[in-house]
């Protein structure tokens, strides 16, 4: 069995930051929705320029066999 969404979601985040103890994914919703919450000096890099990181990251997400139908939302 693959790893889950939420999960993927934290492996993709933590591998990306400079303080990858402070990344919390979890499932809200019913399982509908992943919510981020990241250090503050790090919000910017996991949305990137224009938002393209977070654009991946939720391509990478919908494509995911456990991910499809979520959504991800990056807390402020």
């Amino acid at each position: 069995m693959g790893a889950s969404a939420t999960e993927l979601v934290e492996f993709m985040v933590k591998a990306m930051v400079d303080h990858p103890d402070e990344v919390a994914a979890r499932e809200v919703d019913g399982g509908d929705l992943i919510e981020l919450e990241t250090h503050p000096d790090d919000r910017g890099r996991v949305i990137g320029r224009q938002g393209r990181v977070a654009k991946a990251m939720r391509a990478l997400l919908g494509v995911s066999r456990d991910g499809a139908n979520r959504r991800l939302d990056i807390i402020d």
